[in-house]
Formats: structure tokens, C-alpha cells, sequence
């Protein structure tokens, strides 16, 4: 059995925040068929279905963002499962808008829902991050988490929305380049195995010898054989020649 965990703040003041695309993500996943109607328990709606032969509850906390981990720890316990058994879905301040990226473990990245989680679960979870965009001062970071998306926003969300609901299977079979490049598809990107060399990052190039790497490697240095240098060389090292 799996848990899939979307983190948001629960009641309709927030439903269109940003802090809430995981909410967002597990709903879009609900709403396929094989779902049952959202109901609480564990300080949280539920919602029971299968997904690739595997039994799946997905989960919205209704404990407020700084205190998810509560109700996925609470379900985590009474089912007997271990923090390898969830999938976290939350907002990522510092990936681009409708970028994800998909690990285990990690730190929190200053997330009260993530920080929350870690702390009632242990952190050895799955984690589904799904960008948000960063406002670029921190003063505004907490007005731009819990503003709604704007409208122009609705160009990625929903198709990324849609794709992860439509390859939901593959987030449950741990297939996560493929789940990645579906994803990044849906939001006119393009997958990482088929970018053009040019768009993948380039390595640094190697600094400049020092004249002392010059000398050791490459053409052989031009040494004086008669005057002042090659008689203070051949005290130096001894005259080979003889």
C-alpha cells in the first residue's frame, strides 16, 4: 500500500494558493476513475482507490500546512508503514513555474509542511516537488506562497495538473525519469534524454596551466645550452649530457 500526500491549507480561502498545488495534484488524481469520494478520518479527507496493482490512499491534511505531518503520521501507523510508503506533493519556491523534480529524502528548504512531515514520519519519503517560481526578495515570499495562481499561470498548471493524474501509474512504480519527461512534456518542455546537447548544462572548463604544468606536459622547453643560465643549470642538476 502507498500513501500519496498532497500538502495545501485546508477551506476555500486557500484553495487557489499556490501553497496548495498539492492539494491541487492529488485532487486531479482523484478525479480519475477507480477513486472513492473524498471522507475524513486520520485529521484529513481521504480517498481509497488502485493504482498500477497497488492499493493507494491519497490524502489532503486538514491540520493547516504546519501541521500535515500529524495526519499522514497518523495513517502512516495505523496501516504499519514506514516513510518508504509515502509520496509527498507540495510547491517548490525554487524551481521555475511548472518544472518538477521527484527524489527521496532531502532537506526541508525552510517547507512548514516538509519540516512537519519530516518530524512525524522521518524523511526517507518520496517527495514530488512541483515549482511555484520564487518572487525574488524574500519579504514577498510569504505573499506569493499564499496568493492564488494568476491567470496566465493556468497555461502549465493545468496541463501539468492533468499529466500527473494521467501517469499516476508511474509515479506509484517509482518510474520517475519517464514520470519527469511526461510532465515536463505537458508544459512544453522537453524530456531530459532527448535536449539537444546545447541545453544541457556544459562543464567548466579546465583553468589554465600554471607555466609549471606548461613545462611538465606539451612541447619540451627551450634550454639555454652555453652562457650564464646553462652554466647556473648545470650546478643545479649536473651536466647529463657528459
Amino acid at each position: 500500500m502507498l500513501i500519496i500526500a498532497g500538502l495545501g491549507n485546508p477551506g476555500s480561502k486557500y484553495a487557489g494558493n499556490r501553497h496548495n498545488i498539492g492539494f491541487m495534484a492529488v485532487d486531479a488524481i482523484q478525479r480519475r476513475p477507480g477513486f472513492s469520494p473524498w471522507s475524513k478520518k486520520f485529521k484529513a479527507e481521504i480517498s481509497e482507490g488502485e493504482l498500477a496493482g497497488e492499493k493507494v490512499l491519497l490524502i489532503k491534511p486538514q491540520t493547516f500546512m504546519n501541521l500535515s505531518g500529524e495526519a499522514i503520521g497518523e495513517a502512516m501507523r495505523f496501516y504499519k508503514l514506514g516513510p518508504e510508503s509515502v509520496i509527498a506533493i507540495y510547491d517548490e519556491l525554487d524551481l521555475a513555474p511548472g518544472k518538477a523534480r521527484i527524489k527521496t529524502g532531502g532537506g526541508h528548504g525552510g517547507h512548514n509542511g516538509v519540516k512537519s512531515l519530516d518530524a512525524h514520519c522521518g524523511k526517507d519519503y518520496r517527495r514530488l516537488r512541483l515549482g511555484i517560481g520564487h518572487p525574488g526578495v524574500k519579504e514577498l515570499v510569504h505573499n506569493h506562497v499564499l496568493g492564488d495562481f494568476a491567470k496566465a499561470d493556468q497555461a502549465w498548471l493545468s496541463p501539468l495538473l492533468d499529466a500527473i493524474a494521467d501517469n499516476a501509474e508511474m509515479l506509484v512504480k517509482a518510474e520517475d525519469s519517464q514520470l519527469m519527461n511526461k510532465l515536463a512534456l505537458a508544459v512544453g518542455g522537453k524530456p531530459d534524454d532527448e535536449r539537444p546537447k546545447a541545453e544541457k548544462p556544459q562543464q567548466p572548463k579546465p583553468a589554465g596551466k600554471s607555466h609549471i604544468h606548461q613545462a611538465r606536459g606539451g612541447a619540451k622547453p627551450n634550454i639555454p645550452t652555453t652562457g650564464p643560465m646553462a652554466e647556473m643549470l648545470k650546478k643545479m642538476f649536473g651536466d647529463k649530457g657528459k
